[in-house]
């Protein structure tokens, strides 16, 4: 049961209208790091969660995250509060009127337009929310690092939207938002390591000989060594080959007499003639066809 309150998580203090920003702050809003992909991607995995307590932080974080929208909604809304009303009653001649719309960096006919200066589920660009944005696995130990790095990527926008702001009200805002993506992290990552172990993901192990391996397969100037190949732990191939099986490193199938049968007569009927030089589209249109008649 969801139960909403009048009052944002955060106050929302706006100094001015300004379209262009709102543009830039739908990313948090229908974009693929923003607020409601990460709600949609919590409340999927709290719903399926067994486990009490992660399921109890997974939905508490997935309904902070709708507050969170929220915010970014209200913030949107308030720096588009002047467009709205000038979009919708007129006031200006058309010429004004299309340059205020489009200063300030406001590229964007979405907002502007098709939305009324409202908030829109899209990202900056004016591409639509997607359910792709949801990323959920079904696995705990893959889905909390999955959740981890969402909340990462989520605070670097947050940290670029803050740069291309001068509104202090705005600002603050903004810096509360990302530092709950700070908090967010840190009870993933506590949920993920209360399970031992929770690597390699999932529950099958990997095979021996290729789990500590290190292939340098991209090689010349540039070629470094560090704990992520070097050291113990690692078995580093410099010049790794085909087949590192053991086998031929070809493809095949075992089929059976009819059906190699049929495949054996679609390869004689399909086989390239080496020793002909058919004459092609691409020789009449550059006049091969003239040159060759003439000699």
């Amino acid at each position: 049961m969801f139960v909403h309150n009048k009052r944002l998580q955060y106050t929302v203090r706006v100094a001015g209208p300004n379209p262009g920003l709102a543009n830039l702050l739908l990313e948090q809003f229908g974009g693929p790091q923003g607020e409601l992909a990460a709600a949609m991607r919590y409340f999927v995995q709290g719903i399926s969660e067994d486990d009490p307590g992660r399921k109890d932080m997974l939905m508490d974080i997935s309904t902070e995250e709708l507050s969170h929208l929220e915010v970014i909604g209200s913030i949107v809304g308030m720096l588009n509060k002047g467009a709205k009303g000038d979009l919708a009653e007129g006031v200006e001649k058309e010429a004004e009127l299309y340059r205020s719309l489009t200063g300030a960096g406001n590229d964007s006919h979405i907002t502007s337009l098709l939305y009324g200066g409202g908030p829109a589920l899209t990202n900056s660009a004016g591409v639509p929310w997607s359910a792709a944005y949801v990323d959920s696995i079904g696995e705990p130990t893959a889905d909390l690092r999955s959740n981890i790095a969402a909340e990462a990527r989520a605070k670097i926008i947050y940290e670029r939207l803050i740069n291309v702001t001068d509104d202090p009200g705005i600002k603050d805002a903004l810096k509360f938002l990302m530092t709950r993506e700070i908090a967010h992290q840190k009870s993933f990552e506590k949920a993920l390591h209360s399970m031992q172990p929770n690597f390699p993901q999932g529950k099958l192990p990997g095979e021996p000989e290729f789990a500590n391996v290190y292939y340098n397969l991209s090689q010349g100037e540039g070629d470094a060594r560090g704990p992520w190949n070097e050291g113990p732990e690692w078995e580093f191939v410099e010049a790794p080959q085909p087949a590192v099986d053991g086998g031929d490193g070809m493809a095949s199938v075992d089929l059976g007499k009819d059906q190699a049968k049929v495949v054996k007569q679609m390869a004689t009927r399909t086989k390239s003639d080496p020793t002909v030089d058919p004459m092609t589209g691409a020789d009449l249109g550059s006049g091969g066809a003239i040159r060759k008649g003439k000699g």
